[in-house]
């Protein structure tokens, strides 16, 4: 059983939490980003701090081609990741969101 397998089989059997969505949204990024970002949207609804979470959900919605969804959600995922003092996801975030401005 693949990774992915094995987290949508968690999902599955009714686990519900932010790590999971995570994972899942982070593993379908690169080849299904409209679906990662469904479960990266989940997973900063469950923790709205979770700025990892936040840098790849922006990062799904900008390669479905939802840039101005994209934009909002690096704009949020900037401020919770001030809040919470991860400077560098921070500035990787502000420097993604200038690409997206610039395109």
């Amino acid at each position: 059983m693949s990774l992915v397998e094995n987290l949508e089989a968690m999902l599955a059997a009714g686990r519900e939490d932010a790590l999971l969505r995570f994972s899942l949204g982070s593993a379908y990024l690169k080849d299904q980003p409209a679906l990662a970002a469904e479960h990266l949207a989940r997973a900063v609804e469950l923790n709205p701090e979770y700025s990892a979470a936040w840098k790849n959900y922006a990062k799904a919605l900008a390669a479905s081609g939802h840039d101005d969804k994209a934009r909002k959600a690096y704009t949020l995922g900037i401020a919770a990741a001030k809040r919470n003092g991860d400077i560098q996801a921070a500035k990787e975030m502000t420097v993604f969101l200038r690409r997206l401005e610039h395109q």
